[in-house]
């Protein structure tokens, strides 16, 4: 009977309840602070957030950013500012998603969604441009064809970055410190590592924009 003692993990756990899920039919929820597909965020009132300056192309440790500053025209601005991004590129071929563009970004601009389902055919399909990373209309990001978008993955985008807000110091836990987005207002902020010790002093006023 010794050959068969080789079995009896496998006739052990033929009866017990499954862990593993039927992927892709059912996903496991992703965390809050999980790092995926980015998008390009406009103000509430629909202009845009970056400003073309380079900041997250810069800090990039995988160079997969790349990104060409324009002035604003007088008579149609895009964004609030002098200057607007006029290219915007990420290659995903590269990108390792540390969210250290949505760092550096001082407008917002550029954060992560929970997107991490991508099928390429075609490897320039890879090279998101501005038109594909910016958000619709509604807030919302543009949904292409390579990609397996489910519910609830364009919420809570970095939220370790609103968890520590600015530029991640923790004594800013808690308190709002970034404008409000197209489609979702002012976002509240995410609890951070230390949530249950007392909310330090700081500004408790949320950054708006005036167009």
């Amino acid at each position: 009977m010794g050959y068969l003692d080789g079995f009896k993990v496998t006739l052990k756990t033929m009866f017990e309840d499954r862990v593993t899920n039927e992927y892709p039919d059912e996903k496991r929820p992703k965390p809050a602070r999980f790092h995926g597909r980015h998008v390009l965020n406009r103000y509430e009132d629909g202009m845009e957030k970056c400003i073309g300056c380079e900041l997250c192309a810069g800090v990039c440790p995988a160079r997969c950013i790349y990104v060409r500053g324009a002035d604003n025209p007088p008579d149609a601005p895009v964004s609030p500012g002098e200057r607007f991004g006029f290219v915007y590129e990420i290659n995903y071929l590269r990108c390792i998603h540390c969210d250290l563009c949505v760092e550096a970004c001082p407008t917002e601009a550029i954060t992560e969604s929970k997107l991490f389902e991508f099928s390429f055919t075609d490897r320039r399909d890879a090279i998101y441009t501005k038109a594909e990373l910016l958000v619709d209309d509604q807030g919302r990001p543009q949904h292409l064809p390579w990609e397996d978008w489910r519910p609830g993955e364009d919420e809570h985008t970095s939220a370790w970055v609103r968890a520590t807000a600015p530029s991640g110091s923790a004594a800013y836990e808690g308190t709002v410190q970034w404008s409000g987005e197209l489609g979702y207002g002012v976002r509240a902020p995410e609890p951070g590592q230390s949530a249950d010790e007392p909310e330090p002093e700081g500004p408790e006023s949320a950054e708006t924009h005036t167009p």
